[in-house]
Parts: structure tokens; C-alpha cells; sequence
């Protein structure tokens, strides 16, 4: 890959530009399915890519940043990781690229996946696991020009199996509120924030109050159904660089026709739009 331009300043720093040239809170996310693409382009070699380059192109001066899901261009092999590479290329500063890979190891392994996202494939940002506890995400925050978002309280119906448990504190908290506690106090030269559902608009604003300066990332709205108006009302705090609200499936399949493109970036700009009123104080 080729060396990021402009990666000498914080993460922080540069997830608020971002948005400020943006206006926008938005990001994308990249979830490519061959079953979904637009006909014309199923069973095509490069279709995958082809369809993400044309979205991107269509999009990004709505948002903010892409998530690509790893799972979704592992799962495709050599050809969905050759379609993440022309992917990454494509998008250049000062829209923020983050890779959702869930990724947390020990040791020697850790610092190898965090190598993969920061140098092989560039991230300004990723999505980390903090069930391992802190020590396996720590390879990951010390790079001091990057993201780390550490899931906290997420979107699936699941999430309650543990990320509610009240912990044996005094007075018991949920271990979500807990790692949302361990992030705050940790030390980091990477920019560490949280990963919230939408979903969860309580846990949400709950989250916002332990930690008010830290970039939140929130997937959940469309069709896993969170409530962006909750969404906003919770975790923005007003300042550029604190709240990110992601729409995958939503913005990238709004049309299974030759019109996706076009579709992408009508989804896209009505979300901005939305995002925006809502910030100012509309309904």
C-alpha cells in the first residue's frame, strides 16, 4: 500500500476536519455481497470492486468516512481482498477510512494484527475487542496518528448477554459501563473511542456521560432499526470529531438497478440532511 498523506496529526484532529469540510457526521459502510450487487455486475471479475469505487466516487462529499467490514472482503477471497486494496487506494485524505475488524490479540499477535491495519492496509482508525482486557488491544494505541474504537455497548439483540451484566462494584455496574470507565483512564497515544448501537439509546447516552470528549461510533441505523433522532440526541455533544454515525446496507444497496450510484449518494445526502436538522434542533 502507499504511504497515507497527511497522517502526521491525530486522529482526533483529523475526524474533525473531516466533518467540519463534510458537514457531515456521516460514514459509510462497505459491506460488499455479491448476492446484492446490481445485476450487471453479478459474476463480473471486478464487479465487486467496480460497485465500491463507483459508490465511494458517488458519496464522498456527504460523509465523513468508510467502513469496510473485513469479514464481508476476506470472505471473498483473493478477489474481495484485491477489491479492499483498489478500495483503500481510492480514498485519500481528508475523508477518514476505518477498518471494522473486531481485531484484539496477546502479545506477539496483537501487535501483528495491528501492523496489518496501520501499515499493510493503512486505516486511519479500526474496531478493536476489549474482552481480552486492555493488554490486547494496547499494540493498537501506540500509534499516535490513529484511531481505536473499542466495542463497548453494540447494536445486535445479543449485546445484553454480557455487555449488560452487572458487575459485583460497589454499587454494581454494567460491564459496559465499566470498559467505558477503563477506556476513559486509559493511557493511549492513539485517539481511543467507543463503539455504541444505535440500538441502545439509553446505554448510549449513558456511555456519552463517562466519557464527553471521546469519539463515539455508532452503526445500528437502517435496517437493524436504531433511531437516529435518539442517536443524535444522546451522543452529540455539539463538537466536530465526537460522534459518528454509521449506515451501511442502507446507503450502499438503495438501488439493485444501473441507478446505485445515483441511489447511494440520494441515501447518503438525505441522511446527512437528516443528521443535520436534528443537530440544529429539529424534529
Amino acid at each position: 500500500m502507499s504511504e497515507l498523506k497527511d497522517a502526521t496529526s491525530s486522529f482526533a484532529a483529523r475526524l474533525a476536519a473531516a466533518q467540519q469540510r463534510a458537514g457531515s457526521l456521516l460514514c459509510v459502510g462497505l459491506d460488499p455481497d455479491p448476492a446484492r450487487l446490481p445485476e450487471h455486475l453479478r459474476g463480473e471479475r471486478g464487479g465487486v470492486a467496480r460497485f465500491l469505487l463507483d459508490v465511494v466516487a458517488a458519496t464522498r462529499d456527504l460523509v465523513c468516512a468508510f467502513k469496510p467490514n473485513l469479514a464481508f472482503f476476506e470472505a471473498l477471497g483473493d478477489e474481495g481482498l484485491a477489491a479492499l486494496g483498489r478500495v483503500r487506494e481510492d480514498i485519500a485524505p481528508p475523508t477518514l477510512v476505518i477498518g471494522d475488524g473486531k481485531r484484539a490479540d496477546l502479545a506477539h499477535s496483537g501487535a501483528a494484527y495491528a501492523r496489518a491495519m496501520f501499515e499493510v492496509w493503512q486505516f486511519d482508525a479500526v474496531t478493536t475487542n476489549p474482552y481480552m482486557g486492555l493488554d490486547a488491544i494496547a499494540p493498537f494505541c501506540a500509534y499516535a496518528d490513529r484511531g481505536v474504537f473499542v466495542l463497548c455497548h453494540t447494536s445486535n439483540p445479543g449485546a445484553a448477554d454480557f455487555q449488560d451484566l452487572l458487575l459485583a462494584t460497589d454499587p454494581p455496574r454494567p460491564l459496559y459501563e465499566v470498559v467505558a470507565e477503563r477506556v476513559q483512564a486509559m493511557p493511549s497515544q492513539a485517539t481511543v473511542g467507543l463503539v455504541v448501537g444505535a440500538t441502545y439509546p439509553e446505554q448510549l447516552r449513558r456511555v456519552r456521560g463517562l466519557v464527553p470528549d471521546r469519539p463515539l461510533l455508532v452503526p445500528g441505523i437502517g435496517p437493524q432499526r436504531g433511531d437516529l433522532a435518539a442517536t443524535v440526541r444522546a451522543g452529540d455533544t455539539g463538537a466536530w470529531g465526537h460522534l459518528i454515525i454509521n449506515s451501511s446496507r442502507q446507503v450502499l444497496y438503495a438501488s439493485s438497478g444501473a441507478d446505485y450510484a445515483a441511489a447511494a449518494r440520494h441515501a447518503a445526502e438525505k441522511m446527512r440532511d437528516e443528521i443535520n436538522a436534528l443537530r440544529a434542533g429539529g424534529d
